[in-house]
């Protein structure tokens, strides 16, 4: 993988890139829908978390802003190609199995915090307008995962730069990343309660009932899949926080 990274020409590499994080989308998010539309009802665990139907051409619109994310992030992919033959930054040479796994659950720290700052301002007023398409979708499904405007997808592209530019990872987990990433982005955004339990809200798993919660009342909620950054800033939302509102708009459809 490092031979890749280094020796790869810059087209191919962009072409490659392109290529990987379509698979990686379209597996994954094929895998969720199997396990929450399938097998787990099948088997009586879990349910969705939010049953109101989808928009009007919701899907279409997902699959479009999805397809478009995955060019900016395979393009993007060239920034940090580009470091490492400029020399700006490095790839550790043989890495043991140990220094890998703590690189990784590094940068997954990492991918929390810069996920949480970038999605913070998003909401603000003077970058709402570019975070509205993804909150178009507040029923979400795995292809709401990249349903962003390409200057979100920007925004949230760029975690891997810093990591890259203060320390000299293994390539394994620079592509562990967005494997892990886009894995919990899924779970996310899969509408579906896999811990039926509200008292286990701080449980990782239950980060898709934290990103229900975050569709269905727009604010708070900011962290990726962890709920430490939502607690330490005081944005995390209460367990029944979207019950009001979706009996409120259950009351008004009855009516």
């Amino acid at each position: 993988m490092r031979e890749i990274l280094l020796t790869t020409d810059w087209l191919d590499f962009a072409l490659w890139a392109c290529a990987y994080f379509t698979a990686l989308y379209v597996g994954l998010g094929a895998l969720n829908l199997w396990l929450t539309r399938w097998l787990l009802p099948r088997i009586g665990y879990g349910g969705p978390l939010d049953v109101r139907g989808l928009r009007p051409g919701q899907l279409r619109r997902e699959w479009l802003l999805s397809g478009v994310s995955i060019l900016i992030f395979g393009v993007g992919s060239l920034i940090p190609w580009s470091l490492l033959q400029l020399g700006w930054a490095e790839l550790a040479d043989t890495p043991s199995g140990g220094r890998v796994l703590l690189e990784i659950l590094a940068l997954l720290v990492w991918n929390e915090v810069h996920f949480y700052a970038n999605h913070w301002l998003l909401h603000r007023r003077w970058l709402q307008g570019f975070h509205l398409p993804h909150h178009r979708s507040v029923v979400v499904t795995p292809w709401s995962t990249y349903a962003f405007h390409p200057l979100e997808a920007m925004m949230l592209g760029n975690v891997i730069i810093v990591p890259m530019l203060v320390h000299d990872f293994s390539a394994a987990a620079l592509v562990a990343l967005p494997v892990l990433s886009l894995v919990f982005n899924n779970i996310g955004h899969s509408n579906y309660d896999f811990l039926p339990d509200a008292n286990r809200d701080r449980w990782w798993l239950n980060g898709a009932r934290r990103h229900h919660l975050h569709h269905v009342c727009y604010q708070g909620n900011y962290g990726f899949m962890f709920p430490f950054m939502d607690r330490l800033f005081g944005t995390a939302l209460p367990v029944d926080a979207a019950q009001a509102r979706l009996q409120g708009k259950t009351d008004r459809h009855a009516a």
